[in-house]
């Protein structure tokens, strides 16, 4: 057994062995892959081989279309047979917002180059002559679809891996994982020890189990997945024996189940809900091709609704019934990348499609091993979009939720109840008795909008929905009442939204941003270690306050933070969903002789925003500091006191009103909202949202991390030139960002004003097109501005299309939109309410 390597990779099943090839693929051939039974003996050899195109996530849909390019090219390379059927899959819509997904989806499929057909129901009718189109609106068909025999696709990864020179150990356990003083790695087993640079964690059922080896809290826990194989239909046999094509994969979205050609019989597998988590603390130590009881009850109705749309399913007897482990996240999509707080350890774990992600995940750790970036933007899986609240019950609650919501409609503003409330900031009950709507981010709950009164609830007539399996129109309950009728378009939360948004701009609002990540950087070498990280200059004096951004070795956006800078060090804001995240990166680039402390604050720090043109007068009339503009300067920030609260007071916002972020110690919250409301109410002081907020936002043009800042653009790009200080020395990605200044841009960041808009408005990823309809781009956050009266999006487009009065289209749920490229911050582009 070898003894040295550059990565030890954990665990023989597709995912695993995928990731050894890529990395052998990539040069590295002195690679190892362990495997405690044989390949494929955990998930891997009971999964359906199902290669699905279609997720609204964007990095999920660019590892699944490399999977599915890649699958044949592998079958050439190795001459092994992966068994890959690409007979197309067909979606069907029984529902009007069913349709609206998939026209939603086909946008965002368009900008990553993925092909969608659109069918009516005699089309699905010719391609899938079993089944019944009574109730069809329509179907979608990805002709290049298809499923795979997974066992098969293992091997012939296996025998990539190994043709490059790596090595698999099969029947060997890993019994001890430890990081040495020199940050090498030791991954001891049952027949001797490998010394490594890298260790990747491809463990399947095994995951938490293998992550507490090294003190990691993996949030997978598998559920259970029961498919059924009946035996030959006569009329498939027919069909095969006058050599007409397979009919495909069939999903039934809205009944909750697919279904293909299995042997000349028919194969379907449900999404069911009540289906149990199952290895909470991972398989028996000698599990190998293990199974579970089937329990046929719990799909009782997907059965009777498969026999109602495919007859023949109810015609023939059933040869076999699987009931297997997935592996589930709570948001359901998998986690692929570094593990927070350990250098050089990667996960690659929590794949519900294992099969079809699995070439594609190989693929971009790889990139991230070997070149130190992933080449795409993997945002939506990085394993730190979780935290340390994503613990056992939790992951149990959300993991089962997320499974029984495989099939459900993905609104956009969707908020799922399973696992909440967790985190809360003091302040949540008198939101809530103000009608507060909420959401949730990083285990924290946070008002997306405000209800008028808190016995508001969407009206019977409007709670209608066609009687289907699949179906979540309706928010979760809050106090018995149901607040929102989710739409792909504007719900009935639109007008109430514009309602806090005018008052504003009119008068004053209180928005709870607790949810902030937040930190305390501090020592002798802050300073210069922080210029040394951000490509911007930090606050040069105690009081000032600073945009900055850590990019990538290419020059793409990695993190940003507000810097706020006190006499005794410095205070980093960045996005609540990003914690884990956006601190990981920055610990792992802490100098290491410790002249540079960082400490995180998020909990102990509440932060409530206050802003609108009559903010000033509330806080003067609280305060004995001088909040007049000469005196108290934008992007500035100082301590204050608040009534008898101690805050400090920074001058900055999301939303491009005078204002101010009241940063202040969590346990006076409840007084300090108290007081602030208190004293607001002759200035017409009413809470706002995340969605408000959002919609100012986008009014001024304003970035998000993950939307217009991502690693897949340069920050010049992103249009961050004044935060970009090219004359400073040398910060992490200055040679990319000059490079890119020098040859020039391949994207431009717009604002675009969308014609024509009535019912929707632009959410983000839609496709943009010129006049003929040729793809130039994508959009990247949209929302409707209430202040300016316009639909408006933010898109990343060719530059040649970037200038002012360019006339392009966005498709919105199918449908071409005028979009007219207009300058940026359409809202007070000057700045005066900011600096008034």
């Amino acid at each position: 057994m070898k003894t040295e390597a550059r990565a030890v990779v954990i665990g023989g099943g597709v995912v695993g062995v995928s990731t050894l090839y890529h990395l052998a693929r990539k040069g590295w051939s002195d690679v190892v892959l362990v495997e405690r039974r044989e390949l494929t003996s955990g998930s891997t050899w009971h999964a359906a081989g199902l290669l699905p195109l279609f997720n609204l996530s964007y990095s999920v849909s660019y590892i699944h279309k490399y999977s599915v390019g890649f699958y044949p090219k592998l079958q050439e390379e190795t001459g092994m047979n992966v068994g890959f059927s690409r007979c197309s899959n067909i979606r069907l819509a029984q529902t009007p917002d069913r349709w609206d997904e998939y026209m939603y989806y086909k946008g965002i499929a368009e900008t990553l180059g993925i092909e969608v057909e659109v069918l009516t129901p005699d089309q699905v009718k010719a391609i899938w002559p079993l089944c019944e189109t009574d109730g069809l609106i329509g179907a979608i068909r990805h002709p290049d679809d298809g499923y795979i025999q997974p066992a098969d696709l293992t091997q012939a990864l296996a025998k990539g891996a190994r043709d490059r020179g790596a090595t698999i150990h099969r029947n060997t356990t890993v019994t001890g994982i430890d990081q040495r003083g020199d940050g090498r790695w030791v991954v001891t087993t049952d027949k001797g020890a490998i010394t490594c640079d890298h260790v990747v964690s491809a463990t399947g059922n095994f995951a938490r189990r293998t992550g507490a080896m090294v003190g990691l809290n993996v949030p997978v826990i598998p559920v259970e997945h029961q498919f059924i194989v009946t035996e030959p239909h006569p009329a498939i046999r027919e069909r095969h024996a006058q050599g007409l094509p397979e009919m495909g994969v069939l999903r039934d979205s809205d009944s909750a189940w697919y279904m293909r050609e299995e042997a000349g019989g028919l194969l379907l597998g449900p999404y069911e809900a009540g289906a149990p988590a199952c290895y909470v603390d991972g398989p028996a130590a000698d599990s190998e091709y293990e199974l579970f009881q089937e329990d046929l009850e719990r799909i009782t109705a997907h059965i009777e609704s498969a026999i109602v749309r495919v007859p023949a399913f109810g015609e023939v007897g059933v040869k076999q019934v699987y009931n297997g482990a997935i592996a589930y996240t709570p948001d359901g999509s998998p986690i692929i990348g570094p593990a927070p707080g350990l250098k050089n350890f990667w996960l690659s774990e929590g794949h519900s499609f294992g099969v079809t992600a699995a070439g594609g995940a190989g693929w971009q750790l790889a990139e991230w091993i070997v070149e130190g970036e992933p080449s795409i933007d993997m945002m939506g899986v990085d394993p730190r979009r979780f935290g340390p609240y994503a613990d056992e019950g939790y992951l149990i609650e959300k993991n089962e939720e997320a499974y029984a919501n495989v099939f459900t409609p993905h609104y956009p503003e969707e908020e799922r109840p399973a696992g909440r409330p967790l985190k809360t900031s003091p302040s949540h009950d008198r939101q809530k008795a103000l009608g507060a709507v909420f959401g949730s981010v990083y285990g924290w709950e946070r008002a997306n909008w405000f209800a008028p009164s808190p016995d508001y609830q969407v009206p019977e007539e409007d709670r209608a929905y066609p009687d289907v399996i699949a179906r979540n129109h309706l928010s979760h309950p809050q106090d018995g009442r149901i607040k929102e009728r989710l739409r792909f378009g504007r719900s009935n939360a639109f007008a109430h939204i514009g309602a806090e948004v005018r008052n504003v701009h009119d008068n004053v609002g209180l928005l709870d941003m607790t949810a902030f990540a937040k930190c305390w950087v501090s020592g002798p070498g802050a300073e210069d270690w922080l210029n040394r990280v951000f490509a911007n200059r930090v606050p040069a004096r105690a009081g000032r306050i600073a945009l900055c951004h850590v990019l990538t070795k290419q020059g793409g956006v990695r993190s940003e933070f507000t810097v706020y800078r006190r006499p005794d060090g410095f205070y980093l804001v960045s996005a609540g969903a990003l914690e884990t995240h956006d601190h990981d990166v920055m610990n792992k680039l802490l100098p290491e002789d410790g002249s540079v402390r960082m400490q995180p604050v998020t909990a102990q720090w509440g932060v409530l925003v206050l802003a609108g043109p009559r903010s000033r007068q509330v806080l003067q009339k609280l305060t004995r500091a001088d909040m007049a503009n000469e005196a108290f300067r934008w992007l500035s920030g100082r301590p204050i006191s608040v009534g008898r609260a101690r805050c400090h007071a920074l001058r900055v916002n999301f939303v491009g009103e005078l204002g101010w972020e009241l940063h202040h110690p969590i346990e006076m919250q409840n007084y300090l909202y108290d007081t602030l409301m208190q004293a607001g109410a002759e200035f017409g002081i009413r809470p706002f949202g995340i969605r408000a907020m959002t919609s100012m936002a986008v009014e001024k043009s304003y970035r998000l991390p993950g939307r217009e800042l991502s690693i897949e653009y340069n920050a010049l790009e992103s249009g961050l030139d004044r935060f970009v200080k090219l004359d400073k020395p040398g910060f992490i990605g200055k040679a990319a960002v000059e490079k890119a200044a020098a040859e020039g841009l391949r994207w431009r960041l717009v604002t675009l004003e969308v014609h024509d808009v009535d019912r929707y408005d632009p959410r983000g990823s839609e496709a943009i097109t010129d006049g003929q309809g040729a793809l130039i781009g994508r959009a990247t956050s949209g929302a409707y501005g209430w202040r300016v009266g316009k639909s408006l999006a933010l898109a990343m487009v060719r530059p040649e299309f970037a200038g002012q009065g360019t006339e392009l289209r966005i498709k919105l749920l199918g449908q071409p939109h005028r979009a007219t490229v207009i300058a940026e911050s359409p809202f007070d582009p000057k700045n005066i309410a900011l600096r008034s």
